[in-house]
Protein backbone atom coordinates (compact mmCIF):
# COMPACT_ATOMS: atom_id res chain seq x y z
CA UNK A 1 0.00 0.00 0.00
CA UNK A 2 1.09 3.93 -0.71
CA UNK A 3 0.29 6.20 2.11
CA UNK A 4 -1.41 8.93 0.11
CA UNK A 5 -3.17 10.21 3.25
CA UNK A 6 -1.29 11.23 6.14
CA UNK A 7 -3.43 12.53 9.35
CA UNK A 8 -1.62 13.12 12.68
CA UNK A 9 -4.00 13.15 15.73
CA UNK A 10 -3.18 14.16 19.30
CA UNK A 11 -3.62 15.61 23.14
CA UNK A 12 -0.84 17.68 23.73
CA UNK A 13 -1.29 20.31 26.26
CA UNK A 14 2.48 21.34 26.13
CA UNK A 15 3.35 20.19 22.89
CA UNK A 16 5.66 17.24 23.77
CA UNK A 17 3.33 14.72 21.86
CA UNK A 18 2.86 16.79 18.41
CA UNK A 19 6.55 17.20 18.03
CA UNK A 20 7.40 13.48 18.34
CA UNK A 21 4.65 12.96 15.88
CA UNK A 22 5.54 15.37 13.32
CA UNK A 23 9.13 14.12 13.44
CA UNK A 24 7.56 10.85 12.91
CA UNK A 25 5.55 12.03 9.58
CA UNK A 26 8.45 13.75 8.57
CA UNK A 27 10.03 10.21 8.30
CA UNK A 28 7.23 8.70 6.85
CA UNK A 29 5.99 11.15 3.47
CA UNK A 30 7.72 14.14 2.06
CA UNK A 31 5.02 17.27 2.31
CA UNK A 32 1.94 18.06 3.97
CA UNK A 33 0.11 16.36 6.83
CA UNK A 34 -3.30 16.95 8.29
CA UNK A 35 -2.87 17.70 12.03
CA UNK A 36 -6.03 17.10 14.74
CA UNK A 37 -5.58 18.65 17.17
CA UNK A 38 -8.04 17.44 19.95
CA UNK A 39 -6.24 19.69 23.12
CA UNK A 40 -9.02 22.38 22.68
CA UNK A 41 -11.74 22.30 24.00
CA UNK A 42 -13.87 22.78 20.67
CA UNK A 43 -12.50 19.48 19.26
CA UNK A 44 -15.13 18.02 17.72
CA UNK A 45 -15.86 14.44 16.50
CA UNK A 46 -13.72 12.72 13.30
CA UNK A 47 -14.40 10.30 11.13
CA UNK A 48 -11.58 8.30 9.15
CA UNK A 49 -11.60 6.20 6.12
CA UNK A 50 -8.50 4.46 4.34
CA UNK A 51 -4.83 6.11 4.89
CA UNK A 52 -2.69 6.31 8.03
CA UNK A 53 -3.00 7.92 11.06
CA UNK A 54 -0.72 8.44 13.90
CA UNK A 55 -2.41 8.70 17.34
CA UNK A 56 -0.25 10.53 20.51
CA UNK A 57 -0.91 11.46 23.58
CA UNK A 58 1.30 12.00 26.96
CA UNK A 59 1.48 9.97 29.72
CA UNK A 60 -0.05 10.86 33.29
CA UNK A 61 1.11 8.03 36.42
CA UNK A 62 1.26 5.63 33.73
CA UNK A 63 -2.14 6.07 31.61
CA UNK A 64 -3.23 8.13 29.24
CA UNK A 65 -5.42 11.26 30.80
CA UNK A 66 -8.68 10.81 31.42
CA UNK A 67 -9.86 13.44 28.93
CA UNK A 68 -7.63 12.36 26.23
CA UNK A 69 -9.41 9.40 26.25
CA UNK A 70 -12.88 10.49 26.36
CA UNK A 71 -12.05 12.63 23.02
CA UNK A 72 -10.11 9.90 21.18
CA UNK A 73 -13.30 8.38 21.94
CA UNK A 74 -15.27 10.82 19.38
CA UNK A 75 -12.95 9.61 16.24
CA UNK A 76 -14.39 6.95 14.23
CA UNK A 77 -12.43 4.83 11.53
CA UNK A 78 -12.97 2.22 8.56
CA UNK A 79 -10.03 0.77 6.81
CA UNK A 80 -7.99 2.75 8.51
CA UNK A 81 -4.13 1.90 9.30
CA UNK A 82 -2.91 3.69 13.12
CA UNK A 83 0.35 3.97 14.75
CA UNK A 84 -0.10 4.46 18.55
CA UNK A 85 2.25 6.63 20.77
CA UNK A 86 2.90 7.89 24.00
CA UNK A 87 5.10 10.52 25.23
CA UNK A 88 6.07 10.05 29.05
CA UNK A 89 8.13 12.47 31.42
CA UNK A 90 11.53 9.77 31.65
CA UNK A 91 9.72 7.57 34.67
CA UNK A 92 7.79 5.17 32.85
CA UNK A 93 4.51 4.35 30.20
CA UNK A 94 3.57 1.46 31.79
CA UNK A 95 -0.15 0.34 30.47
CA UNK A 96 -0.61 3.95 28.50
CA UNK A 97 0.57 2.55 25.39
CA UNK A 98 -1.53 -0.60 25.88
CA UNK A 99 -4.68 1.88 26.59
CA UNK A 100 -3.85 3.70 23.95
CA UNK A 101 -4.14 0.70 20.79
CA UNK A 102 -6.71 -0.48 22.65
CA UNK A 103 -8.73 2.84 22.15
CA UNK A 104 -7.49 2.65 18.44
CA UNK A 105 -8.94 -0.73 17.91
CA UNK A 106 -12.33 0.62 20.01
CA UNK A 107 -12.33 3.78 17.20
CA UNK A 108 -11.80 1.01 13.96
CA UNK A 109 -8.33 2.03 13.65
CA UNK A 110 -5.84 -1.20 12.79
CA UNK A 111 -2.48 -0.38 14.55
CA UNK A 112 0.81 -1.50 13.10
CA UNK A 113 3.35 -0.19 15.04
CA UNK A 114 3.69 1.81 18.26
CA UNK A 115 6.06 3.75 19.77
CA UNK A 116 6.95 5.34 23.64
CA UNK A 117 9.16 8.46 23.43
CA UNK A 118 10.38 10.95 26.05
CA UNK A 119 9.21 14.58 26.64
CA UNK A 120 9.52 17.09 29.03
CA UNK A 121 7.98 16.25 32.17
CA UNK A 122 5.33 18.81 32.84
CA UNK A 123 6.75 19.10 36.54
CA UNK A 124 10.24 20.01 34.74
CA UNK A 125 11.89 23.66 35.71
CA UNK A 126 14.82 25.04 36.36
CA UNK A 127 15.12 23.92 40.03
CA UNK A 128 13.92 20.27 39.17
CA UNK A 129 14.73 19.13 35.55
CA UNK A 130 13.44 15.98 34.26
CA UNK A 131 13.73 14.83 30.96
CA UNK A 132 14.09 18.53 30.05
CA UNK A 133 14.14 20.06 26.70
CA UNK A 134 13.20 16.52 25.18
CA UNK A 135 12.18 15.70 22.55
CA UNK A 136 15.62 17.17 21.38
CA UNK A 137 17.64 16.45 18.14
CA UNK A 138 18.41 13.07 18.92
CA UNK A 139 14.67 12.16 19.89
CA UNK A 140 13.78 13.96 16.28
CA UNK A 141 16.05 12.13 14.76
CA UNK A 142 14.44 8.80 16.06
CA UNK A 143 10.92 9.63 15.76
CA UNK A 144 12.17 10.12 12.21
CA UNK A 145 13.63 6.50 11.51
CA UNK A 146 10.64 5.22 13.13
CA UNK A 147 8.76 6.60 10.21
CA UNK A 148 10.78 5.48 7.99
CA UNK A 149 10.64 2.08 9.30
CA UNK A 150 6.29 2.76 9.24
CA UNK A 151 6.41 3.44 5.69
CA UNK A 152 8.48 0.40 4.73
CA UNK A 153 5.99 -1.81 6.70
CA UNK A 154 3.20 -0.34 5.30
CA UNK A 155 4.27 -0.79 1.93
CA UNK A 156 4.23 -4.25 2.10
CA UNK A 157 0.35 -4.71 3.33
CA UNK A 158 -1.87 -5.19 0.39
CA UNK A 159 -5.01 -5.33 2.31
CA UNK A 160 -6.28 -3.98 6.12
CA UNK A 161 -8.45 -6.82 6.11
CA UNK A 162 -5.95 -9.50 7.57
CA UNK A 163 -4.13 -6.52 9.60
CA UNK A 164 -4.19 -7.85 12.93
CA UNK A 165 -3.22 -5.06 15.83
CA UNK A 166 0.66 -4.91 17.57
CA UNK A 167 1.19 -6.35 20.86
CA UNK A 168 2.88 -3.66 23.06
CA UNK A 169 4.06 -3.84 26.90
CA UNK A 170 1.16 -3.01 29.68
CA UNK A 171 -1.14 -5.10 32.04
CA UNK A 172 -4.93 -5.49 32.11
CA UNK A 173 -6.75 -4.11 34.20
CA UNK A 174 -5.02 -1.15 33.23
CA UNK A 175 -3.19 0.44 36.28
CA UNK A 176 -5.36 2.21 38.74
CA UNK A 177 -5.68 6.10 37.81
CA UNK A 178 -4.22 8.59 40.55
CA UNK A 179 -6.67 10.11 42.91
CA UNK A 180 -6.73 13.53 44.31
CA UNK A 181 -7.46 14.20 47.84
CA UNK A 182 -6.49 17.90 47.77
CA UNK A 183 -7.53 20.21 45.00
CA UNK A 184 -4.54 21.55 43.12
CA UNK A 185 -3.67 23.83 40.84
CA UNK A 186 -1.18 26.39 39.76
CA UNK A 187 -1.10 30.28 41.11
CA UNK A 188 -0.60 33.24 39.62
CA UNK A 189 1.61 35.96 40.50
CA UNK A 190 -0.25 39.29 39.84
CA UNK A 191 2.84 40.98 39.79
CA UNK A 192 4.46 39.59 36.87
CA UNK A 193 0.68 38.77 35.45
CA UNK A 194 0.29 41.05 32.01
CA UNK A 195 -3.82 39.63 31.65
CA UNK A 196 -2.51 38.46 28.08
CA UNK A 197 -5.31 35.32 28.50
CA UNK A 198 -2.49 32.71 27.35
CA UNK A 199 -2.84 30.69 30.34
CA UNK A 200 -6.46 30.72 29.19
CA UNK A 201 -6.27 30.37 25.68
CA UNK A 202 -4.08 27.16 25.99
CA UNK A 203 -5.98 25.06 29.16
CA UNK A 204 -7.66 21.97 28.22
CA UNK A 205 -10.33 22.11 30.41
CA UNK A 206 -10.76 25.71 30.32
CA UNK A 207 -10.48 25.74 33.59
CA UNK A 208 -8.82 28.86 33.67
CA UNK A 209 -10.30 31.87 32.61
CA UNK A 210 -9.29 35.81 32.48
CA UNK A 211 -11.61 38.06 34.63
CA UNK A 212 -10.21 41.40 36.39
CA UNK A 213 -7.74 38.64 37.64
CA UNK A 214 -6.88 35.53 36.34
CA UNK A 215 -9.34 32.48 37.61
CA UNK A 216 -8.74 29.01 38.01
CA UNK A 217 -11.50 25.92 38.68
CA UNK A 218 -9.14 23.95 40.69
CA UNK A 219 -11.04 20.84 40.42
CA UNK A 220 -11.26 21.05 36.63
CA UNK A 221 -7.91 21.46 36.35
CA UNK A 222 -5.93 17.85 35.42
CA UNK A 223 -2.17 19.67 36.44
CA UNK A 224 -0.83 19.29 32.32
CA UNK A 225 0.87 22.59 33.52
CA UNK A 226 0.46 23.92 29.79
CA UNK A 227 -0.34 27.43 31.56
CA UNK A 228 3.16 27.93 33.44
CA UNK A 229 4.86 26.20 30.33
CA UNK A 230 3.54 29.03 27.82
CA UNK A 231 3.40 32.31 30.18
CA UNK A 232 4.97 34.07 28.43
CA UNK A 233 6.47 36.57 31.90
CA UNK A 234 6.30 33.21 34.55
CA UNK A 235 3.78 34.56 36.29
CA UNK A 236 1.69 31.59 36.25
CA UNK A 237 3.66 29.01 39.41
CA UNK A 238 2.63 25.64 41.03
CA UNK A 239 3.36 26.34 44.69
CA UNK A 240 1.96 23.21 46.37
CA UNK A 241 4.26 21.55 48.34
CA UNK A 242 3.40 17.84 47.13
CA UNK A 243 3.71 18.73 43.24
CA UNK A 244 7.12 20.08 44.60
CA UNK A 245 7.89 17.20 46.47
CA UNK A 246 6.90 14.88 43.16
CA UNK A 247 8.99 17.01 41.12
CA UNK A 248 12.22 17.03 43.37
CA UNK A 249 11.68 12.96 43.33
CA UNK A 250 11.39 12.80 39.59
CA UNK A 251 14.12 14.63 39.19
CA UNK A 252 16.18 12.83 41.34
CA UNK A 253 15.01 9.29 41.19
CA UNK A 254 15.03 9.31 37.02
CA UNK A 255 17.93 11.74 36.04
CA UNK A 256 19.45 8.94 33.89
CA UNK A 257 18.30 9.49 30.25
CA UNK A 258 15.51 6.90 28.54
CA UNK A 259 15.55 6.24 24.82
CA UNK A 260 12.57 5.65 22.62
CA UNK A 261 11.15 2.25 22.59
CA UNK A 262 9.48 1.00 19.27
CA UNK A 263 7.16 -1.94 18.68
CA UNK A 264 6.10 -3.62 14.93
Amino acid sequence: MKIDVLKLVYYSPTGTTKRVLEGIAQGIKNGTFEQIDLTSPDAGSYNFHGGLTIIGAPVYGGRIPKIAEDRFKRLKAEEALAVVVTVYGNRAFEDALLELRDLAVEAGFKPIAGGAFIGEHSLSNKDTPIAPGRPDEVDIEKAKEFGRKIKEKVETISSTIDVEPINVPGNYPYRERGKRSDLIAPKTREDLCTKCGRCAEVCPTTAVSMEDTVMTREEDCTLCHACIKNCPTGARVMEHPLVKKAAQWLATEYSKRREPEIFF
